[in-house]
């Protein structure tokens, strides 16, 4: 275990699942004084109370990313993108408080590092040798094409072009873009239920679908430990 002041425990996909965030968070006895809370990025929609997980989020002060829900929320709220028929996000976006939360989650970074790890919503592009810095101080209501891969990317070519289409799977000169990844950090991301959890020696990928139906997943980097929780529901259709 490395000697560190807080553990830093990494969560997969919330999308609006407070209730299964609650439960993760007893499961690993989560302690704000000693631990540190990293969302992978989605902290809405699609689940059932996306303004109570950006609540309880800024109540335990977590860090965290960027995902791409996140940015289509306050892109919907600030009217540059109309909302879609699965978004679930009327009620964060008229909850009396919706400033403050909306304000609390556009301040999330698209990428977080340590010495030993790197964090980002879905992928980092081949080319970036220096994510944190490719990333530091996009505005998530302006398109640009750093911003779309780290919270949309899944599969790329060497030169990190990104197929038409995620699914059904790209063949040949695409694949996974930690296939790709040649730094020393051990990247955590979310955003692939398909993916399911990645567990590679500098890769933790930790959405498994909780919204879906599946697992809200942590990983614990000090202990080098992953916990899960069962979904309390299917809250959404498998896209």
């Amino acid at each position: 275990m490395n000697a560190r002041a807080k553990r830093r425990i990494f969560v997969g996909d919330v999308q609006g699942c407070r209730a299964e965030l609650e439960l993760l968070l007893e499961r690993v006895r989560f302690d704000p004084a000693a631990d540190e809370l990293h969302p992978v990025g989605d902290f809405v929609n699609r689940g059932p109370d996306s303004a109570g997980v950006l609540r309880l989020c800024s109540a335990l002060d977590a860090g965290g990313v960027l995902g791409n829900h996140d940015v289509h929320a306050l892109r919907v709220a600030r009217g540059l993108r109309s909302a879609g028929e699965r978004d679930t996000l009327d009620e964060l976006l008229r909850a009396d408080d919706r400033d403050e939360l909306l304000a609390w989650l556009a301040a999330r970074p698209f990428a977080r590092g340590w010495d030993d790890v790197l964090l980002v919503h879905a992928g980092v592009h081949p080319r970036w040798t220096e994510p944190e810095r490719v990333l530091a101080g996009l505005d998530p209501l302006v398109e640009d094409a750093e911003l779309a891969f780290a919270v949309a990317a899944r599969y790329c070519d060497a030169d990190g072009a990104r197929p038409a289409r995620d699914w059904p799977a790209p063949g040949p000169p695409f694949r996974p873009w930690f296939d790709f990844w040649r730094g020393p950090r051990t990247v955590v991301f979310g955003h692939w239920a398909r993916m399911g959890l990645v567990v590679l020696p500098r890769a933790r990928g930790l959405d498994t679908g909780c919204v879906w139906g599946g697992k809200l997943t942590a990983w614990i980097a000090e202990e080098d430990r992953l916990v899960q929780v069962d979904a309390l529901g299917t809250w959404a259709e498998h896209e």
